[in-house]
């Protein structure tokens, strides 16, 4: 809080060639000269360009190749303010939370400051440089490629970015920005967060935070409440902070009044019968209301509000003597060990000013319906806005957030990209660390690894550039600013003794899958490369003994509206440019290479999404149930990648228009808190119950053998028990030769304790069966956003699905498979609004 608060948001761009722009001459530019457009801030230029014509829009077709002439350019951001009439003892802060990323900062003509940054905060004390009436300030971007003088380093040979060619490893800008292998090249620049001239009175909270420090057996907390005060007017007086937390339903919990020691005030106290903050299957996620009021001299000058919640978070690493010679890579939420079912996430726009609340929501909301509770914020990305982190907080997301480093070497020999990175690590620690949601502090993604691999191929120990980051820099904010959360140097990263990509230790990416790369169970790789259809077969994550799976996928085209959005019709088939250039992890024979053993390979481009839909699916599903099964000793799951950042074929699960693919559903039901799964092994059959929940769980489970035909109905009735927060096997099959091509396995609860699952006994592309008849369809309309569609099998359906080309319209259940005989409801609801049945489509394989 501050006497005055005065948002920046409308300004004015103009684009001149690199060094041409007279500085005190742009500084002071009319704002209605010529060549002048609207560009709001926080905004996206590309976007704003787009408003003005003079790029296509930056998401549809090959624009990405018409928006490269932006970058090149130097743009200039102009606004105009009034004087906010500053007192002797306030003074005027012109403060950014984002400036992307090289700036030149004027007012009146003056240079402020230059910024190198896109993470950090840039706060200017402009008291002395403020007119009477209107004040005049102006923002210079430099193109990126001429901001930075490169220094020769190493460069990674296999990475998804070359930083060799683009040098993205000597900014502090968003990696991905340069593209990857699910995302354009589209380099951003200019005011991607909010602009603001603050007005402060005497003194400033400058710290706020809170923690939980232990939660004892009798439901007691012990937390802490923080904050650090600057005064900067000599007669500020004694400064005391107020200190208050409310709790969920909004009663008084707690206040005290405190006085300042060391320019900081710290509270301790003790919480009977906390409402503790939990994941969504152990809990609700409470959060309270902590609020913090500076005085001086008796007077309110500042306040800070934050939304807590009461929580311990503890990574484990211990001995793991049921697996001799590993390692637990575990996290421990109030003293429950859980076992994370996740996701990876990216921008969920490659233009990072563009994204808001709205989008948060939605995305957050898909996920936490799809019974996730850990998401990681990938390295390569950004750190998010702070709505992500408020809605992790209300939806009990655990949050794993990588530093914004990935692929690459970094030039830890060079002491003004350190204390830049120092920096930056320390604002976003500083606005974080409070998150009830916040798990885990990591180094940065697959630096290390790639390192690591590459020296056990070359036989040879070449060091990481930019292990200085990782080992000292990082820790030693944290040690300062948070040392309650937990710190992981890298993603992956196996610990002392073993490979940084072991099975053994610590968290593994699992790229056998997909990119074709050897296991490493412990030391180094087992083979080499292989990428022919059985070396990326999914049926390899069988082979994953792994602690903690923070990677994996497969890739899979969004479904036919996407494409239809982002192309136009000439280019809506299979290998057109256009469909091409949405494909950034090429060749295409990658995604031939799982098709082929799976559903065979497509003839047109409805095939093609039909096919790595079922391929991701199905193959998702499987690796979720492997790792799932192996509870305690793998304790985490986290699929790359959940979303995406533009209209892209990748390994999202829900596409960036918010349409969900198949797998989106599938891993719904794998990451149930409740889960049945079949194993195949050389005697037979499986069927094994994963409980995430802490009470135990029993019951009856029917199990059929069908042939498709319908000649054939075998049945089992199971009766099950499963403890509190275990996996357990609850049946076995012993091999039965009559099983083939012609018969698939199921299983179901009678009192729908888990989802409905399935097994077939060879490769979906190998089954033996007739063309199913269509399914008898009733359509009812509840209300009129909501519809129900009752499906009722005369044969065994796979894949059945409702589609809608309304992003907005949700599916509580879809791509089901159906035993002959059987009826199935899904509702199809677009809240708030009317859902004509006439738009959607019943599709079934």
């Amino acid at each position: 809080m501050s006497d005055t608060h005065i948002l920046l948001s409308k300004w004015k761009i103009i684009d001149t060639d690199p060094g041409t722009g007279t500085a005190v001459g742009m500084a002071l530019a009319p704002l209605h000269g010529a060549g002048m457009l609207d560009a709001p801030a926080p905004g996206d230029l590309y976007l704003a360009l787009h408003a003005a014509g003079r790029v296509p829009d930056p998401m549809g077709d090959r624009a990405e190749l018409d928006c490269v002439w932006v970058r090149e350019r130097e743009w200039w951001y102009r606004a105009d303010f009034d004087n906010p009439d500053c007192r002797p003892d306030q003074r005027a802060i012109l403060e950014f939370e984002g400036l992307d990323t090289f700036a030149a900062v004027w007012l009146n003509g003056e240079l402020l400051g230059r910024t190198d940054n896109m993470f950090r905060v840039w706060r200017f004390d402009v008291s002395r440089q403020l007119r009477n009436g209107a004040n005049h300030l102006a923002v210079c971007f430099t193109p990126p490629a001429q901001a930075v003088v490169p220094i020769d380093m190493p460069a990674f040979p296999m990475a998804s970015s070359p930083s060799s060619e683009n040098k993205r490893n000597f900014m502090r800008k968003a990696q991905f920005g340069w593209g990857w292998d699910f995302a354009p090249n589209m380099v951003t620049t200019g005011i991607w967060k909010a602009a603001s001239l603050r007005v402060e009175t005497r003194a400033t909270l400058a710290d706020v935070t809170f923690s939980t420090a232990a939660i004892a057996e009798n439901g007691a907390a012990h937390v802490t409440m923080f904050a650090g005060a600057t005064a900067f007017s000599g007669d500020a007086g004694p400064l005391q902070v107020h200190f208050s937390l409310r709790g969920p339903g909004g009663e008084m919990v707690a206040e005290a009044s405190l006085p300042l020691t060391d320019g900081c005030a710290r509270l301790s106290l003790t919480i009977e019968r906390a409402m503790l903050w939990w994941t969504p299957e152990l809990g609700p996620a409470n959060l309270y209301t902590m609020r913090a009021v500076l005085e001086a001299g008796g007077q309110m000058v500042d306040q800070r509000e934050l939304r807590v919640g009461i929580r311990t978070i503890i990574l484990d690493t211990s001995a793991d003597t049921a697996e001799p010679g590993t390692k637990f890579f575990r996290f421990i939420l109030n003293g429950v060990p859980i076992f994370a079912r996740g996701v990876n996430w990216v921008p969920p726009s490659s233009l990072v000013a563009a994204i808001d609340a709205s989008l948060y929501r939605r995305l957050l909301m898909q996920m936490a319906d799809a019974n996730m509770n850990m998401v990681r914020v990938w390295g390569g990305g950004i750190y998010e806005h702070d709505p992500f982190y408020a809605l992790c907080d209300e939806l009990g997301l655990l949050v794993w957030q990588d530093f914004m480093f990935a692929c690459a070497p970094y030039p830890e020999h060079d002491p003004v990209f350190v204390d830049n990175v120092r920096a930056e690590v320390g604002d976003q620690v500083r606005r974080l660390r409070h998150h009830a949601c916040l798990a885990l502090w990591c180094g940065g993604n697959e630096s290390q690894a790639i390192q690591g691999f590459t020296n056990s191929k070359a036989g040879r120990h070449q060091p990481i550039l930019g292990e200085l980051f990782y080992n000292q820099v990082i820790p030693q904010v944290l040690a300062d600013l948070d040392p309650a959360t937990p710190y992981w140097p890298g993603s992956p990263f196996g610990g002392e003794g073993h490979n940084l990509n072991s099975m053994y230790e610590g968290d593994i990416h699992d790229w056998t899958v997909w990119h074709g790369l050897p296991t490493i169970p412990d030391d180094g790789p087992v083979a080499d490369y292989d990428r022919s259809p059985a070396g990326v077969a999914y049926t390899r994550y069988a082979e994953d003994i792994g602690r903690f799976i923070s990677e994996y996928g497969i890739q899979s085209a969004p479904v036919m509206a996407t494409f239809r959005r982002a192309l136009p019709a000439d280019q809506l088939t299979l290998g057109s440019p256009g469909f091409l250039n949405r494909l950034k992890d090429r060749p295409i024979d990658k995604v031939n290479a799982m098709l082929v053993s799976v559903t065979g390979l497509p003839t047109t481009l409805q095939e093609y999404i039909d096919y790595t839909q079922i391929n991701q699916a199905e193959g998702l599903a499987f690796g979720i149930e492997h790792f799932r099964r192996r509870k305690p000793h793998c304790s985490g799951s986290l699929i790359w990648q959940f979303n995406d950042c533009w209209p892209g074929i990748s390994w999202s699960l829900v596409d960036y228009y918010g349409f969900p693919k198949a797998a989106y559903y599938y891993v719904r039901r794998a990451y149930a808190p409740v889960t049945a799964s079949f194993k195949q092994t050389p005697a037979g059959i499986e069927l094994w119950i994963a409980n995430d929940s802490l009470a135990p769980v029993n019951g009856d489970a029917q199990l059929a053998i069908d042939s498709f035909d319908g000649s054939e109905r075998r049945q089992y009735s199971v009766q099950y028990a499963v403890p509190a927060n275990a996996s357990t096997c609850v049946w076995r099959l012993a091999d039965d030769t009559s099983c083939g091509p012609s018969h698939v396995l199921s299983v179901r609860a009678t009192r729908g304790q888990f989802p409905a699952n399935q097994h077939f006994f060879v490769p979906i592309k190998d089954l033996v069966r007739a063309e199913p008849r269509p399914p008898h369809v009733t359509i009812s309309q509840t209300d009129p956003g909501k519809v129900v569609i009752t499906l009722a099998a005369a044969d065994y359906l796979y894949f059945a699905h409702v589609l809608c080309d309304d992003e907005r319209v949700r599916f509580d259940d879809n791509y089901l498979s159906l035993r002959a005989g059987e009826t199935r409801v899904i509702t199809a609801s677009h809240p708030g609004a009317e859902l004509d049945a006439a738009s959607l489509t019943i599709r079934w394989r």
